[in-house]
């Protein structure tokens, strides 16, 4: 007997065993696709891990459905890479697998009903909508449940689907479709009778009292000759103004013939004039260090400061890896960046270059999927799900901006961290890993520290122009002296007027939407909650809503208070709204944007707003953090961050490094390429040590401030920290489970653990929250340490009183 092992894209840990033919294993390839059986009628798209023979089988396989695929559309060390990540950050490997592929790769289930092969004498005894379903099966072989309704025009169709199946009338089946569908060019081109030059006449002739006719044809002739080896429909009828009307004439008269053939959705070369990769002194050196690192070890961490061209040692990297027959992956925090860098680099590689983000649909996907598993694209960029792609030929990988939160995925599992999961994808690929950025994250800067990862650093710009000079403004003195204006003091207002007047560029940065996060009754003190969670709504007055920024419910702006009537609301708080409406009072002729969240939803708004301000149309951009990576504008001299202190004070052992990293990073944006740029801090804790780091652009000593606190109290990079969540709308069922599973976790593991505690937010969505957080010391076995967890949370779910609470388990929580 042949057995295939099945990963199944659902919350299971295991693997599921099938049988096949002989021919059919032969024939099947570990990391196919196959359609398999699962449950009592469902229909799932597996991967194929393991072929075996294996005769001590203690149940009865079922036999697969089909097989999907010729060829492979994983490598084996994708499936060892998928492993890893279900054993580390503790899910299953078929939430991984469910993750890793586009959507359009798995094979759609639906339940069809079908005529079975018999006469049906007397119709008469059907009811009318079982005649009606009857006669629509005589038409076609099989309907799809989900139409029956539409023919019948009945909602509840079942009864009547049940009755004719109780009849031995119809049946029903899954039926699988393949949901990519690939797209198709028409193109156009004459049939046999009139190909080849003597039959011209005779065509001419065919066409001659058809004026319409005889231009497409002579526009067809026309292509043909400037050298296209085949004509595109659309293109002939834009070439001749003719219509659709016209070609089908020539179609019907047998001149043209329409065929088809495969196109991607999506092209990223360009074919623009190529430019060399020209390196500063500074920044050879780095690469030159960089390549001598990759001698004794696999990761090396570039640490340079903004506006040094990190992008041009990149790309000197990137090309002696395309030059080796190899490719890369360039890992990027957010999808704008991506696009960023595809411009920046389409220039310097004759290669393929592709982007993989959310921004391309799902069959845009499988296409950049298929292109990179063929090797056709030599560097690819993209957002966290880029380290799941197919990429054979890996030989080096470069995350820029690593210590991004947004590398960190946080729902649904896997809940991984795209820095080290590219880590691991490059030792089972035996490639490089390049970790770059200005502000490197806390654990990152310690591995370099302690000789795990090699450290280069860039002290010096790209431009040999000086530093932005740096002026912290005390809030609290200019309002006490009535020198604000909104939420503008009065030498920032100075400060942007003398810029504008120069023709310069001004950012303004304010790491919050909206209007403002509070809107609060004057009277009673009322502020409207989200009724979903436990926490206030923002206001944003564009369209006048009141918006939750965690579940995405909105009311409208009500007119008084919903407590005590009184029309006395005033907002607390200010967003990128708000600072945009003051903008446009304190500088009327100012051309002004706004970039965050909500005005950057299109699949390309982003790079339109990037023309305007790269075309020097925009004169003061108002944006969330959004603008504080990757914007390299040589005319933005002025940066404004209107509430330094407002990442200060999270609820976080990272909120110092947070702030930090922020502060420093929108800082760059300011005289990447002319003199005399200016920065400016608004505070009400103009001494606060975080403030000061980052005015002096200080890293390696806010880097010693803060490790040593981190030892001091345990936080990463000395100990590994879990989260453990429960989530369920009663409030005691989920306290009372959280209890019990904090006992049983505190008995048999022998590390610090916290809780269970409510977060700071501790309803979501309907769901109250409780956290359990487990400290796992360098001394102790994290192997064994997850081994337990693991095995408590199977316990757990055991018992049946628990059974809906949901346990979410986040590994290196960010």
């Amino acid at each position: 007997m042949y057995y295939i092992e099945v990963i199944l894209p659902l919350s299971l840990h295991q693997t599921f065993t099938y049988e096949l033919s002989a021919s059919e294993f032969d024939y099947i390839s570990i990391g196919c696709r196959v359609a398999v059986p699962f449950g009592k009628s469902k229909i799932y798209t597996g991967i194929v891990v393991e072929k075996h023979q294996r005769t001590n089988l203690l149940f009865e396989p079922k036999e697969i459905h089909q097989i999907v695929d010729e060829l492979p559309v994983v490598t084996e060390v994708q499936i060892k890479h998928w492993s890893w990540i279900a054993s580390y950050y503790l899910c299953s490997i078929g939430e991984v697998y469910r993750a890793a592929l586009p959507s359009s790769m798995f094979l759609a289930s639906e339940t069809v009903i079908r005529w079975k092969n018999q006469i049906l004498e007397d119709v008469t005894t059907l009811s009318d909508e079982e005649y009606i379903l009857y006669e629509a099966l005589q038409q076609q072989s099989d309907i799809k449940i989900s139409e029956v309704s539409k023919i019948i025009d009945r909602k509840n169709v079942l009864p009547i689907i049940q009755k004719m199946i109780a009849n031995g009338w119809v049946e029903i089946e899954e039926k699988v479709e393949e949901v990519y569908k690939p797209k198709l060019k028409k193109f156009v081109r004459l049939t046999k009778e009139f190909v080849g030059n003597e039959v011209m006449a005779n065509l001419l002739e065919k066409v001659k009292n058809a004026p319409k006719q005889k231009e497409l044809v002579l526009a067809y002739f026309q292509q043909l000759a400037e050298g296209d080896k085949e004509v595109a429909v659309k293109d002939l009828l834009g070439e001749s103004e003719a219509n659709t009307t016209t070609l089908k004439a020539l179609v019907d008269k047998s001149v043209f013939e329409l065929y088809y053939q495969q196109e991607d959705r999506v092209h990223f070369y360009s074919g623009e004039e190529q430019k060399v990769i020209s390196l500063s002194d500074f920044q050879h050196k780095a690469y030159v260090a960089i390549k001598n690192e990759f001698q004794q070890k696999e990761v090396c961490v570039l640490h340079g400061i903004n506006a040094c061209g990190k992008t041009h040692i990149y790309a000197q990297l990137i090309q002696d890896t395309i030059n080796q027959n190899e490719q890369v992956l360039i890992l990027v925090p957010e999808s704008v960046l991506a696009t960023q860098l595809y411009h920046r680099y389409k220039y310097y590689f004759e290669e393929d270059i592709v982007v993989y983000n959310s921004k391309y649909s799902t069959n845009e996907r499988v296409e950049i999927w298929n292109n990179v598993q063929s090797g056709k694209a030599k560097v690819i960029i993209g957002t966290r799900s880029s380290v799941f792609l197919p990429i054979d030929k890996l030989g080096l990988i470069i995350v820029d901006e690593e210590h991004e939160v947004n590398y960190k995925q946080s729902d649904p599992a896997p809940r991984f961290h795209a820095r080290d999961t590219a880590i691991v994808l490059a030792k089972l690929k035996e490639a490089k890993v390049v970790l770059g950025s200005a502000t490197p994250s806390m654990e990152t800067y310690h591995n370099a520290q302690i000789g795990k990862y090699g450290l280069v650093y860039v002290g010096h710009k790209f431009v040999p122009v000086s530093d932005p000079n740096v002026k912290i403004i005390d809030l609290k003195e200019k309002i006490k002296r009535k020198q604000v204006s909104g939420h503008f003091s009065d030498e920032l207002v100075g400060m942007i007027t003398e810029r504008l007047e120069k023709k310069e560029q001004v950012i303004l940065f304010q790491n919050r939407r909206g209007f403002a996060p509070i809107l609060e009754c004057g009277s009673c003190g009322h502020v409207p909650q989200c009724i979903r969670c436990n926490v206030s709504l923002t206001y944003h007055k564009n369209r006048n809503e009141l918006k939750c920024h965690i579940c995405g419910f909105t009311s409208a702006k009500p007119n008084r208070c919903v407590s005590c009537s009184s029309f006395e609301l005033n907002t607390k708080g200010f967003g990128t709204e708000q600072i945009e409406i003051e903008a446009k009072q304190l500088f009327p002729e100012a051309r002004i944007a706004r970039m965050d969240a909500d005005t950057t939803r299109g699949k390309y708004a982003f790079d339109n707003l990037l023309d305007l301000i790269y075309d020097n149309e925009v004169d003061i951009l108002i944006g969330t953090q959004m603008l504080a990576k990757g914007l390299d504008v040589d005319n933005i001299t002025l940066v404004g961050v209107l509430h330094a202190d407002q990442m200060l004070y999270y609820p976080d052992f990272r909120s110092y490094e947070r702030a930090f990293q922020s502060l420093v990073q929108v800082s760059g944006r300011a005289g990447r390429a002319k003199n005399n740029a200016e920065v400016v801090f608004q505070t009400y804790d103009p001494k606060h040590e975080v403030i000061h780091f980052a005015k002096n652009r200080d890293y390696l000593g806010f880097y010693k401030s803060q490790i040593t606190e981190r030892k001091e109290y345990f936080y990463p990079p000395f100990v590994r920290m879990i989260r453990v969540i429960f989530k369920h709308k009663d409030f005691e069922k989920v306290k009372e489970a959280s209890l019990w599973f904090y006992k049983v976790l505190s008995q048999t593991i022998d590390v610090p653990i916290f809780g269970p505690e409510e977060p700071s937010i501790n309803r979501i969505r309907n769901q109250y929250i409780r956290v359990i957080q487990i400290k796992l010391p360098g001394n102790k076995s994290v192997a064994r340490s997850k081994e337990v967890l693991n095995q408590t949370h199977k316990s757990f779910e055991t018992i049946s009183q628990f059974k809906s609470v949901k346990v979410v388990i986040d590994v290196d929580y960010q």
